[in-house]
């Protein structure tokens, strides 16, 4: 694991994270209590901010970073697919879903349950609606809402990678 500081800029690494080994956190990025970092993703606080609310998954191999004085805000309980990128987002909402290699460009605006379909690009300054759903390239919504039942699955699905970070913990004896 790479917890790196950055011009006099460190991460703060909330309770119960866990990092995995080739992750990397560099610079001004404070994650929340039980964020689960999967393997080779990319949290970039250089010369931006970025900040993680609470049980949050990144997961592997995904990139996030913000501009020169900006930050990149994440709330909880947000899920990034594998491989995905998020780039000085104004918002993600608190349980969003950015799926598997999509793109999330500046200054975008998730909205809470916001879900963001797998390989969709939203571009510079976008608003996806609370409980919406974008896809495609370019991402448009889509003429249906995010429902209680995928709501219920996916909140076991995020309860997954909360718990992993405990399971991570014993595993590699930490």
């Amino acid at each position: 694991m790479s917890v790196d500081s950055f011009e006099g800029k460190s991460p703060r690494i909330g309770d119960g994270c866990w990092v995995h080994p080739s992750a990397d956190v560099i610079g001004d990025v404070q994650l929340g209590a039980r964020c689960w970092i999967g393997p080779g993703a990319r949290l970039r606080g250089d010369y931006g901010s970025i900040v993680l609310g609470d049980f949050c998954a990144v997961e592997d191999n995904c990139v996030v970073h913000a501009r020169p004085g900006e930050t990149c805000r994440i709330g909880p309980w947000v899920t990034l697919g594998h491989g995905c990128v998020v780039h000085n987002v104004a918002r993600l909402g608190d349980y969003a879903v950015v799926g598997m290699g999509a793109v999330v460009s500046d200054w975008a605006d998730v909205g809470e349950w916001g879900v963001i379909a797998e390989g969709a690009v939203v571009p510079q300054r976008a608003v996806v609606p609370a409980a919406s759903i974008a896809a495609g390239v370019p991402a448009r919504l889509l003429d249906r809402a995010v429902d209680d039942d995928y709501k219920a699955a996916w909140r076991g699905f995020k309860q997954i990678y909360v718990d992993l970070c405990e399971r991570y913990r014993a595993g590699f004896g930490v």
